[in-house]
């Protein structure tokens, strides 16, 4: 049995509360909870989480490639649509705008004055040289014709005459029958007559010509135009407007710029004799309209625009080319053989190179750098970095990287 004094010391100590010792410099305040401490202790065991789960996923993966299972196949790659490079030929040109200009265009004119009594041609019709065009009213050239005739006949009677006197005084002169002054006399009127009679053929001639100019026919093989003066209208040599247009349209020429510093390259080939392919375009630089050749270049630079003016040949059997068209010349001015050649799209670009996306055996792609030469239309010159056979990622480029693992479609370069 406990005696008095030992119950009330255990009474004492159940109602005293332990305290913990103060941790040193903060005496008698209690220490509060390091919540960060458990943060991070969840954000660990989630990684740790995540990276068990997928270390199970990634052999089950591979397990299906492995099996030939087709939904497992390039899990995870990047589409893209590769092309080999190519060995080929590519030109190099010189491109330049112009515009179709006749090698003849005439503005036919009357060159006598009379009533238009007549019109032969169509509007817009091909004619060819010597076809008749128009006729002025002829009657009028007629009678002067006539007039002149008759005027021959009186004086080369006249002339006659004084020729049959002349050798009558040549006769008598010797035989001091006549003075010798009459004979020289008459020796100029002879030769006065003779002036006359030459004066009449050639109103004769002016009268015939001025019937043929009544009869006007086309100069040229060309095109006419529209109808410049209608029929019972009066024309004259000074008329400013002329009578019609005749424009040559085959062949025709395009006369296009080019700027100063590409001439000297141009005159070199010019100079080894070379001939030189010259293809028209459309104004979007589409369509080949046709197909001509370098016949010329200007004997001067413009020092307002820094060009020089070339001249090319058209056959326009076709009459695609029409005069006053604008069109984009393209010169041919050498043509690389057996080079490098890929798509220009699958040319990349940054400020520090130009490469591509060269695909690995093992589907997977790195940047190869290159370096580019001529380029055109589609396709490109690689001078360096890349051999033929080599596959580059033509379309998809935007979504790789260096080791990017691909999924290509093969094209076949154009």
């Amino acid at each position: 049995m406990s005696t008095p004094g030992t119950i009330e010391r255990s009474d004492e100590a159940q109602v005293k509360p332990r305290i913990s010792p103060s941790p040193p410099g903060l005496p008698g305040k209690e220490r509060k909870p390091r919540w960060w401490i458990w943060l991070l202790v969840i954000a660990v065991l989630a990684f740790a989480v995540y990276r068990i789960r997928k270390g199970k996923v990634a052999p089950q993966a591979a397990n299906s490639t492995a099996a030939g299972s087709v939904p497992g196949r390039n899990y995870g790659a990047v589409p893209v649509v590769a092309v080999q490079a190519t060995k080929g030929s590519i030109g190099v040109y010189f491109t330049g705008l112009g515009a179709v200009t006749p090698i003849y265009t005439v503005t036919v004119q009357s060159q006598i004055a009379g009533y238009l009594m007549e019109v032969f041609y169509k509007e817009g019709q091909a004619v060819h040289k010597g076809d008749p065009l128009v006729e002025i009213d002829p009657r009028p050239y007629q009678v002067m014709l006539e007039n002149a005739q008759a005027g021959l006949l009186r004086d080369q009677a006249n002339l006659d005459n004084a020729k049959v006197d002349l050798q009558r005084y040549q006769t008598l002169v010797p035989l001091h029958a006549v003075p010798e002054q009459q004979l020289a006399t008459q020796e100029a009127l002879v030769k006065s007559d003779e002036g006359i009679v030459a004066a009449d053929q050639a109103q004769i001639d002016t009268a015939k010509l001025d019937l043929v100019y009544c009869h006007i026919t086309a100069p040229i093989t060309g095109r006419v135009g529209l109808r410049l003066v209608d029929p019972g209208n009066y024309v004259t040599p000074a008329q400013s407007t002329g009578l019609v247009v005749i424009t040559q349209i085959q062949p025709i020429t395009v006369i296009f710029t080019l700027p100063e510093d590409q001439l000297p390259a141009l005159m070199e080939r010019l100079r080894v004799g070379a001939h030189l392919r010259v293809d028209a375009y459309d104004r979007e630089m589409t369509k080949r309209v046709a197909q001509g050749w370098l016949e010329t270049i200007d004997n001067q630079i413009d020092p307002t625009t820094g060009t020089v003016k070339l001249r090319a040949n058209f056959d326009n059997r076709d009459g695609a080319l029409f005069p006053n068209q604008f069109v984009n010349c393209k010169l041919l001015v050498e043509e690389k053989q057996g080079v490098t050649l890929i798509p220009t799209a699958a040319v990349q670009r940054n400020s520090q190179q130009t490469y591509v996306f060269l695909v690995k055996p093992d589907s997977t792609v790195t940047v190869k750098a290159i370096t580019t030469g001529t380029a055109e239309g589609d396709e490109s010159e690689v001078t360096s970095g890349l051999a033929p056979g080599d596959e580059v990622v033509m379309t998809g480029v935007d979504r790789l990287q260096e080791g990017t693992k691909v999924r290509f479609q093969k094209t076949k370069q154009k």
